[in-house]
């Protein structure tokens, strides 16, 4: 019935082809090179996971059909029988273990999914279609965390090179379409691949074009030169939205926006006197200074003037609806004379230089954002100038242990769609044999955090669990171990009358494209 409907939208799907703009590019499509969401989402096309997420981010059987804890330190996975890799590989346990495997030998990786799989001591094949996965003491959020996990052919692996080299014989999954070509910072091509296990998806055709220029990707869907567009511009809702010849659906992201703070160093660089000098002790250290810049940020206005209501201040660090949000968690209200104040306690009181980074081309209205907050931060007595660098560049450097940067204006989307994700990777002191801190830029570390995160991360109680991140998340938050911005709101537009699903997960599927029930 759905392709039949298809056929009968003009220019749209006569040949059952589906073009979807995208703002950035994945890096790559190894879909365990890089955690990143644009890269995850490329990949959940092509490639299944043990335990899938619904739109919310609920759990749902993928690849594993059931799940079960088995006392405290195992977790035992029921595999989908009659599935079959785009290669004719039959799908069977040791497929799952390989992919585990591979995860901490992947060479180089900037961001790595180590820190979903790294409370598995041992992976037991039990049967084809049975695996038993042995943890160090309880684990109780595995399943949420194996829902980033892509599991890939093991013949592909073993055929492949370390990093699959982009090629599409290497890049072998079981999910709804299989990669025909990637070319990068240019586009993707996939092809419905029909002996997936699930519903047939309506495209046999999809090319994703990376369009970085908001302007531009809308005028390619005005143009009718593609059918979807993803991270719709705030600007461009309301006419999209009162124009019948598009759809436009959108959902609160999981994906937090925050201040990331030098909290390492004795002298953070690039954070100066009014005359450019050192100063003798790095002022982000003080409590009372990320007070003060807490305080200057107007985050209503920004939510109201810069997103025109498509984002949320933030006050916590995930948005209220997600597992482990606290409702207790309020945004920090607009005080700029309680800023000053706070500046002249900590002994500043003219106040100080620093730069403010960030990308303006990886998150909506980033630039503006950064932009705003500098006068904010500047009307108060602590002078803020704003570099903006391509996301590839701004990434790069700010990743690195030693990197320059003082204060930057960075995202995280909770792939595990409750809060343990960014208490984990932002907030948790660095501790890569444990896989924690992975994304923690600024080196904040609270040994009384990490002790309640690593309680809640072993509490078999989801009550008790609950509670304990909660109060992990406050102690965060009170101690302004990242200063919350705001929650985004992401925003999807196509051609009539198809209709994207929105996701809280940002990911931009071909598959949830389809015509509108009205």
């Amino acid at each position: 019935m759905l392709a039949a409907a298809l056929l009968l939208l003009p220019g749209i799907a006569a040949a059952q082809s589906l073009s979807f703009a995208l703002k950035s590019a994945p890096s790559t499509s190894d879909p365990l090179f890089h955690n990143r969401v644009v890269n995850n989402s490329l990949a959940a096309n092509i490639f299944d996971r043990l335990v899938h997420q619904d739109e919310r981010q609920q759990l749902v059987p993928g690849l594993a059909t059931a799940w079960r804890a088995i006392g405290d330190n195992a977790w035992e996975f029921t595999l989908r029988p009659g599935v079959r890799f785009q290669d004719g590989s039959p799908f069977g346990a040791e497929d799952v273990a390989a992919t585990l495997a591979r995860i901490p030998r992947v060479p180089n990786s900037p961001s790595a999914f180590t820190i979903s799989t790294r409370a598995i001591r041992q992976v037991e094949i039990v049967d084809a279609h049975t695996i038993r996965l042995h943890t160090e003491g309880p684990a109780p959020l595995l399943p949420n965390d194996l829902a980033i996990v892509n599991i890939i052919s093991r013949q592909a692996l073993a055929a492949s090179t370390a990093d699959f080299n982009n090629a599409a014989p290497a890049t072998i999954g079981t999910g709804p379409f299989r990669l025909i070509r990637f070319t990068p910072n240019e586009g993707v091509v996939l092809q419905r691949f029909d002996g997936h296990w699930g519903e047939a998806p309506a495209w046999r055709d999809v090319r994703f074009r990376f369009i970085a220029n908001d302007a531009a990707r809308v005028a390619a869907l005005l143009a009718g030169d593609v059918d979807a567009i993803e991270n719709v511009p705030t600007e461009e809702l309301a006419r999209l939205s009162g124009n019948p010849a598009f759809r436009v659906s959108s959902a609160v992201s999981n994906r937090i926006l925050f201040l990331a703070l030098d909290h390492a160093r004795a002298e953070s660089p690039q954070v100066t006197d009014a005359a450019g000098r050192p100063l003798p002790a790095n002022p982000l250290r003080d409590l009372r200074v990320r007070q003060a810049i807490s305080k200057a940020i107007d985050r209503q206005g920004i939510a109201e003037r810069i997103f025109l209501g498509e984002a949320e201040p933030a006050g916590g660090l995930i948005a209220e609806g997600f597992g482990g949000a606290s409702p207790e968690l309020r945004p920090e209200p607009f005080d700029p004379e309680a800023a000053r104040a706070l500046l002249r306690q900590a002994g500043y009181p003219e106040g100080f230089t620093l730069v403010l980074h960030g990308s303006h081309d990886q998150y909506p209205n980033a630039g503006r954002v950064l932009q705003a907050i500098g006068a904010m931060l500047t009307r108060v007595g602590i002078r803020a100038r704003v570099e903006l660098l391509p996301a590839a560049i701004f990434n790069a450097r700010s990743a690195a242990p030693h990197h320059d940067y003082g204060v930057m204006l960075l995202g995280w989307g909770a792939g595990t769609g409750e809060v343990s994700s960014p208490l984990r990777a932002l907030l948790a002191s660095v501790d890569p044999a444990r896989g924690l801190g992975s994304a923690n830029r600024g080196r904040y570390a609270n040994p009384a955090l990490d002790a309640l995160l690593q309680q809640a991360l072993r509490s078999l109680d989801g009550g008790a669990r609950e509670g304990l991140l909660r109060q992990a998340s406050a102690l965060a938050v009170r101690d302004l171990g990242v200063v919350p911005l705001y929650y985004q709101r992401n925003a999807w537009a196509t051609r009539a009358p198809l209709r994207y699903a929105a996701r809280a997960d940002e990911y931009s599927l071909a598959r949830s494209v389809r015509p509108a029930a009205d």
